[in-house]
């Protein structure tokens, strides 16, 4: 294997160069555990660890490696590497984490095409769609929506389903597809095209590692059935993990998510909802909210119908919720400006005496 076949380019080698990286090895990082990496070369792959320098000139977790960067590497020991450096990266697809305020999870890196994955069967939903579409988006990703076990419904309904998708989805590829029956499987491969990057997006149990595994043409990837009791997926896969297909082709594949946060994606919504951006421009005020104000050109819109209820009422409650991102990032930047300043001073306390 070529790290060509891992989706190394001209570009990467020149930033290499230029930048005094040519002693170390380069690889790319593959699955991450806990700040242990596995770094994958062109010969063998690393049980890999940041170096202390780059921990600490670390200015957030996003300065740290990710599933799907590339990086320079010095081997310690036959299948222990430490990692110095994080090459730059084309695309980054990231969320609001979970549970903290002002802050972003990385899902993925250096992505060409992200397949958005969702079942029939169970917890559909276009709103997710349309979220992970802003992500994507935002991210300068192509993305591709896969309706997976369309086996389960009747033909009847997958026919009703895919055009209640496409009224509100444009211009974005949508597959259906059956781990089962193999249906849309072949014209799937198609899609995937060598050295390209690709990243299943999901929640647990639509089937994405099931997916994997076809595409593999192996059972690599654990799978589980979906919970009786709560209709919901479990979380199988526990960790992002890279890997390269037969045909040249390389999926991310990711633990299935429950939210799908807005984080700093202003421009990805915009793209996401085409439509409303474009009647914006015709709006009274500059700075209408779509809501209220006389002279709207969205509101206008709603009421003839040309614009769909469900998808008007998703793009304003995500762009509250990227709002609300921006504003605790900015929260968070005045409180460590303000500790910064009260260490600063603390210290000119002690050095005076």
């Amino acid at each position: 294997m070529t790290l060509e076949d891992l989706g190394y380019t001209s570009d990467l080698e020149h930033y290499r160069t230029e930048h005094g990286l040519g002693t170390f090895t380069i690889g790319r990082v593959i699955a991450e555990h806990k700040e242990r990496y596995v770094v994958k070369t062109a010969e063998t792959e690393y049980d890999a660890e940041i170096l202390g320098n780059l921990r600490f000139s670390a200015q957030s977790r996003a300065d740290f490696p990710a599933v799907g960067d590339w990086v320079a590497v010095s081997e310690y020991d036959d299948d222990k590497a430490l990692i110095h450096a994080v090459l730059p990266r084309k695309s980054v697809i990231e969320r609001q984490a979970v549970g903290k305020k002002g802050e972003k999870q990385i899902i993925a890196t250096n992505i060409d095409k992200a397949f958005i994955v969702l079942a029939v069967d169970r917890d559909f939903s276009i709103n997710r769609i349309e979220r992970y579409l802003a992500i994507c988006h935002n991210s300068n990703v192509e993305p591709i929506v896969i309706l997976g076990k369309i086996d389960l419904i009747e033909a009847a309904a997958s026919v009703e389903l895919l055009e209640s998708v496409r009224k509100r989805v444009k211009d974005v590829p949508i597959l259906t597809i059956s781990n089962e029956s193999k249906q849309g499987i072949d014209e799937l491969k198609q899609m995937l095209d060598q050295g390209k990057t690709y990243c299943l997006l999901g929640s647990s149990g639509v089937g994405k590692s099931t997916l994997l595994n076809t595409l593999l043409g192996q059972q690599l990837m654990q799978t589980d059935v979906i919970s009786e009791h709560t209709n919901r997926g479990k979380h199988v896969t526990t960790h992002r993990e890279l890997k390269v297909l037969e045909s040249g082709g390389i999926i991310i594949d990711n633990p299935g998510m429950r939210e799908v946060g807005m984080a700093d994606s202003v421009g990805g919504i915009e793209l996401t909802f085409g439509t409303i951006l474009e009647l914006s421009e015709e709006c009274r005020f500059k700075d209408c909210s779509h809501t209220t104000e006389t002279g709207c050109a969205v509101l206008a819109a709603l009421e003839t119908g040309a614009i769909d209820q469900a998808s008007y009422e998703n793009y304003l409650r995500m762009t509250r919720e990227q709002q609300h991102f921006e504003s605790t990032v900015a929260e968070k930047r005045k409180k460590d400006k303000d500790f910064g300043k009260l260490m600063k001073n603390y210290k000119k306390g002690n050095y005076k005496k």
